[in-house]
């Protein structure tokens, strides 16, 4: 039996994407001029947000290599054979799978794909030391060169397909917020409380993406001490009255995420922890309203910075006070040169979306002990700023029973 090192198969037809053939082509047409500019032949994705982002395939590596091939007239996806033929049906254009009769036949893939370039295109954020000796190896030894930063910059800058997208995703993160916020109790657990968001918002999703992939959607719900990490996971902690609460929905479609974040209380709040919420939810409102074109990332930092060392809170400050969104999640992606953190000086222009999020962490031992949080969604167009995100935040409307 002749057991190829790699193979192409058309299994079925074509899905449809989660974007238009416009947009991947205008992706493409973007990092194919940055190619011809640097004088690099051929780029190897290997990032599952990369490679989504310029062919529509998400992958699910389970251990194996994955990648995307462009050249200045090919985009072809590369995938393991476990996968039979759902990455072509995925892919935006071809696709060619390899095999496991013989290590490494995921280079031999590339090899054909990418011939003897000389010089090639790598993430460098994402192939490690012993996947590069393999590319030197096999690819007769090219000039590997870091298109990473670039291709980031190219997804800082969304499109109006995305931009709808994202919007979809926030009108689903409500949908989840308002369905937790229906089955907070005392006596209820963290895990059941996070099932109810969840389950409403995959339910969501089918409902508004009907040729979806439907993965990942996911509620990090959490109370008392489990509130002070913005990304501790679900327990069976039972909620208590007068527990501080922390509501984060996370909603994944066709590979974008999109959150909402709240904080709440059961049934009362104390004097001490009403007046750190209040404190953080003020800071939440300037934010979102130092949040314009122009404006840069340090500087909106340095503002939220100068309110909480006079509220005498910095000290609790936890992370930055925002992040680009597009396609990312908890395990791929990042837009780091997009985040509102004080070493990053990036200036706001349309077609960007970030998140205004501070959040303070007080200990353990301290009054009003916890972690408050409160996270929107912002689009910036020539036309101003829009806030995406519709659940309501603060004590008004978030002492639950």
């Amino acid at each position: 039996m002749n057991r190829p090192e790699f193979f192409t198969s058309h299994n079925g037809e074509k899905a449809p994407l989660p974007f238009s053939r416009a947009e991947y082509d205008r992706r493409l047409s973007a990092l194919r001029a940055v190619m011809a500019s640097r004088d690099i032949p051929v780029v190897l994705l290997t990032s599952m947000h990369n490679i989504a982002y310029y062919s529509g395939f998400l992958y699910c590596a389970f251990g194996r290599p994955y990648g995307c091939v462009v050249t200045q007239d090919a985009c072809t996806t590369v995938s393991a054979n476990i996968d039979a033929g759902q990455p072509w049906r995925r892919s935006v254009d071809e696709n060619v799978i390899y095999t496991d009769w013989q290590r490494n036949n995921y280079w031999r893939a590339v090899k054909h794909l990418a011939g003897k370039p000389g010089r090639i295109g790598i993430e460098g954020d994402h192939l490690t030391l012993a996947q590069r000796d393999l590319a030197l190896d096999f690819l007769d030894s090219p000039e590997l060169l870091d298109i990473a930063p670039d291709t980031m910059r190219l997804r800082m800058i969304k499109s109006a397909e995305e931009i709808a997208l994202i919007k979809g995703g926030a009108h689903t993160a409500d949908v989840g917020g308002f369905a937790i916020r229906d089955a907070i109790r005392a006596g209820a657990t963290e895990i059941e409380v996070a099932m109810a968001g969840r389950d409403a918002m995959e339910a969501e999703i089918a409902r508004a993406y009907p040729d979806a992939e439907y993965r990942d959607t996911w509620v990090w719900f959490q109370s008392g001490l489990n509130t002070d990490g913005a990304h501790n996971p679900v327990t069976k902690r039972v909620l208590e009255k007068g527990d501080i609460l922390s509501l984060n929905t996370f909603p994944m479609i066709s590979g974008y995420y999109t959150a909402l974040e709240r904080t709440l209380f059961v049934e009362e709040v104390d004097a001490a922890s009403l007046k750190l919420w209040q404190a953080n939810v003020a800071a939440h409102e300037l934010g979102i309203s130092l949040i314009k074109e122009g404006a840069t990332c340090s500087g909106i930092c340095a503002e939220i910075n100068r309110f909480f060392e006079a509220e005498g809170l910095l000290q609790y400050r936890s992370f930055g006070y925002g992040h680009s969104f597009g396609v990312l999640s908890h395990y791929y992606g990042r837009e780091a040169g997009l985040e509102l953190r004080e070493d990053i000086d990036t200036m706001l222009e349309p077609g960007m979306v970030v998140s205004m999020e501070p959040m303070i962490w007080v200990p353990e031992g301290t009054a009003g002990a916890g972690g408050y949080r409160e996270h929107d969604i912002l689009v910036i167009s020539e036309d101003g700023v829009e806030n995406i995100t519709k659940y309501p935040y603060g004590p008004e409307h978030n002492v639950i029973g």
